[in-house]
């Protein structure tokens, strides 16, 4: 069984991937708030997720090119840095084109704190990388929990959302500090040897390779099972993007609670991802990912049909916690697999896994949006157990795509 060690650099990554987390998960209760203080419609207010897809796709195609040139661990810190200067921006800025800007640029450097995380802690974990992927997601949830209760608190008290936005500048700003006193440097590159190490070969079903040759294991292209997983995590995205954005409307017109609370109980999902992402990082060290997805959107399932099915508040947001208990390992698990059938070509892989985000985050919620304006957000949400079956049909190719081997690649025979 793979060995998770717990240094400094594994502990900065998930601190790195927190502050993400801490915007992503509170923007998604800011939508409707900036719905109406905007006057729009809630497809007009999708448009801000659209923003999030452009720079997320921006953010892919930036990432690799500026790894080479600088670094991971660089690409990285200027990522951190790109979003707070766009949360700085978005939080004094209010007209509608202009706050769309601004969240396409939070979203643009966050795809490259994203992919810097994801290629350091593979490179650096091995055959250790799902569960420590699984540990940073649950960082990133951990911190996404905060901002929306925040932002229900600031709203209760009536300054608004805005001061949240103040206080991830200040985070950033924080752990920055903290890495600086304590020395702790993320590496430039893959350690020698370890990329190879971390490479799983499709046919192995994520077990670690014997392959060592360099040019036996650097495929002209990424394989068949990286763009099942990339389709993957495309859909699993969708579903959470869907549910960050919209949920607070639901909870404002089906189970009855105010602004201020419907926005603070969207931490619900959060709270669930956190505690499944926790859990999830022993299972993945116990079992192979592709049946810890499947359980896991069988959980994300019945979780929606609690939280929709719903009258009162109380009862809607259990089945938030257990919607997000499912929830917490489609992403970590997805891109597991993805950057390890990828290989050498990872930072590559890592760069167009923000494509796949981009689409979900750019198409679904605007879909989704369009369709509450005509039936309401409750009837419009029942494009989610769509999304979550199609999750399911992927997960069973990635299977079979998983056990073929690539016709770059020699078969490399199981372990006893």
């Amino acid at each position: 069984m793979p060995r998770l060690t717990h240094d400094r650099t594994t502990w900065l990554t998930y601190a790195q991937l927190g502050l993400w987390g801490f915007f992503l998960y509170g923007f998604g209760p800011v939508v409707p708030l900036l719905r109406d203080e905007q006057g729009t419609t809630a497809a007009v207010a999708g448009l801000h997720s659209t923003g999030i897809a452009v720079g997320a796709l921006l953010g892919g195609a930036l990432f690799a090119p500026v790894a080479r040139r600088l670094g991971r661990g660089p690409a990285t810190w200027l990522g951190l840095a790109g979003v707070a200067v766009g949360v700085a921006a978005l939080g004094l800025l209010r007209p509608l084109p202009a706050t769309i800007v601004a969240v396409a640029v939070v979203a643009a450097f966050g795809m490259m704190v994203v992919s810097g995380v994801n290629v350091v802690l593979v490179a650096h974990h091995g055959p250790a990388a799902p569960a420590a992927l699984a540990e940073a997601n649950a960082a990133c949830a951990g911190m996404g929990i905060l901002a929306p209760l925040v932002i229900g608190a600031t709203v209760d008290a009536g300054l608004g959302w805005r001061p949240v936005m103040a206080v991830e500048v200040g985070l950033i700003a924080l752990v920055a500090l903290a890495a600086r006193a304590f020395r702790v440097r993320l590496p430039k590159t893959a350690p020698c040897g370890n990329s190879s190490s971390a490479r799983l070969t499709p046919r192995s079903d994520l077990e670690p390779s014997a392959a060592a040759d360099p040019a036996a294991s650097a495929p002209a292209r990424l394989p068949r099972a990286y763009w099942i997983a990339w389709a993957l995590m495309s859909v699993t995205g969708s579903i959470e993007v869907c549910l960050s954005l919209w949920t607070a409307d639901v909870l404002r017109t089906h189970a009855g609670l105010s602004a201020g609370g419907a926005s603070a109980a969207v931490a619900a999902i959060v709270c669930g991802m956190f505690a499944g992402r926790v859990a999830g990082g022993r299972f993945a060290l116990r079992w192979p990912p592709v049946p810890l997805l499947l359980g896991a959107l069988a959980v994300s399932l019945v979780g929606f049909a609690l939280f929709w099915s719903a009258p009162v508040g109380w009862l809607a947001i259990t089945g938030l916690v257990v919607l997000g208990l499912g929830n917490a390992l489609h992403y970590p698990l997805a891109i597991s697999i993805a950057l390890a059938v990828a290989g050498p070509a990872a930072d590559k892989a890592a760069g167009w896994s923000s494509y796949s985000m981009g689409v979900g985050f750019g198409i679904a919620p605007v879909a989704l949006g369009w369709v509450a304006d005509g039936v309401g957000p409750h009837l419009a949400f029942l494009l989610l157990p769509g999304f979550i079956a199609a999750a399911l049909l992927l997960t069973g190719r990635l299977a079979r795509a998983l056990r073929t081997p690539h016709p770059a690649q020699e078969p490399t025979p199981l372990p006893a």
